[in-house]
């Protein structure tokens, strides 16, 4: 069964902080632990991951991560 994540990162300091969605968690922190992804993250130096939770639906993904950015 497929699973979706919802994850907050944040940078060294805890100043700024993440909300994303991915299917494939692992590999996502790897790519902001090093830099991989150009933009905001990188920017920032979030490469510390404080927080996730697991979703067999996609829809059901998406409604929290904009829950919690609300």
């Amino acid at each position: 069964m497929k699973s979706y994540h919802v994850y907050m990162m944040t940078n060294e300091s805890r100043v700024v902080l993440y909300i994303g969605v991915r299917n494939n968690l692992e590999r996502r922190v790897w790519e902001h632990q090093h830099s991989e992804i150009k933009g905001f993250t990188k920017r920032y130096r979030l490469h510390r991951l404080v927080f996730h939770e697991t979703f067999y639906q996609i829809d059901d993904a998406i409604r929290r991560e904009k829950e919690l950015k609300a």
